[in-house]
């Protein structure tokens, strides 16, 4: 089974590295890392993966800062490529920023399970 995490935020790193670390230990599944680059910075992005002990990603998309809008769009249309061509049998995503709703919208439309680490919680009730 191929699984890929969609990370775009610093504390998204953190969120993965348990389940990037499970997963490392199942030989029958195979993962990649997609980091969308929604807050990127290479200084701090290699200080979460060297101290998480996270693998370095195996697709940057470079994506940046820019309204929610341009995030979402752009983030859409650079991992619809990847994941066309890779094939996952699942995606993970973490938490509630742009490049999470990205990826769910892009699964949803060409028929990839996904997971949602955090999903279902709750605040101000």
């Amino acid at each position: 089974m191929k699984v890929m995490h969609v990370i775009g935020a610093r504390p998204n790193f953190m969120k993965a590295a348990p389940a990037i670390a499970a997963i490392a230990t199942k030989s029958r599944l195979s993962q990649k890392i997609i980091h969308t680059g929604q807050h990127y910075d290479k200084n701090m992005s290699d200080v979460f993966f060297n101290q998480l002990g996270i693998p370095h990603p195996d697709f940057n998309l470079g994506i940046g800062s820019g309204t929610h809008a341009v995030q979402t769009a752009q983030t859409m249309m650079k991992l619809e490529e990847v994941l066309l061509a890779e094939k996952p049998d699942i995606v993970l995503v973490y938490g509630d920023i742009n490049s999470t709703v990205a990826a769910a919208l892009v699964c949803a439309k060409i028929g990839i399970k996904i997971g949602h680490v955090e999903a279902g919680l709750r605040s101000r009730d």
